[in-house]
């Protein structure tokens, strides 16, 4: 039985790329246009479009405005974490695709990382259920905490952050309903 959700796959693949990942962290604070994202990212108007289409079609981004410019109209997407529940179960090749495009932007943000206050955790190790679904519940709050406090860039009274997470299940322990779990969908304390 194939228990691949062909959705959350190609949601995957189509975020699966530093460029995209970028883009879904601007569209979180404020909606903008391909002109609007292109010029904040340096990258051509051509590019954002493509990018921005590869998104929309996967579900990842809406379309919260249409506005009249110069004959033709102009999309302002946004991407609404909070819609974003549960990953689905994308395959192997999929998740590592993912992992390098975060790791990629992780990188290029670090190159751009300010002195400060800063964390970095990296662990494989044995924990209890109720452990590991209240780290996952945690880092679930977490996650969507920051997304819904995201605001426009350069908004005064703010600090430009990053935040990457990635936290899994390994083989050999683990197995059952429980590895299916999701974050925030009940309470297990």
């Amino acid at each position: 039985m194939d228990e691949t959700d062909h959705d959350a796959v190609a949601r995957l693949r189509a975020t699966a790329h530093p460029v995209r990942l970028r883009i879904l962290s601007l569209l979180t604070a404020e909606a903008m246009s391909a002109a609007e994202v292109a010029r904040t990212l340096e990258i051509t108007h051509a590019n954002a479009s493509y990018h921005l289409r590869q998104l929309q079609d996967v579900g990842a981004l809406v379309v919260e405005s249409e506005e009249k410019i110069r004959g033709g109209v102009a999309k302002r997407y946004r991407y609404d974490a909070s819609r974003d529940v549960a990953p689905g179960k994308p395959g192997l090749d999929e998740r590592i695709a993912y992992a390098r495009a975060m790791a990629a932007e992780t990188e290029r943000r670090l190159l751009d990382a300010a002195p400060g206050t800063a964390t970095s955790s990296d662990l494989e190790a044995w924990v209890d259920v109720e452990t590991w679904h209240r780290a996952l519940d945690l880092l679930h709050e977490a996650s969507h905490l920051l997304h819904a406090a995201a605001r426009p860039a350069g908004t005064p009274d703010t600090v430009h952050v990053s935040v990457t997470h990635s936290a899994f299940t390994m083989s050999g322990g683990l197995e059952g309903d429980a590895v299916h779990w999701v974050p925030g969908q009940e309470d297990h304390r």
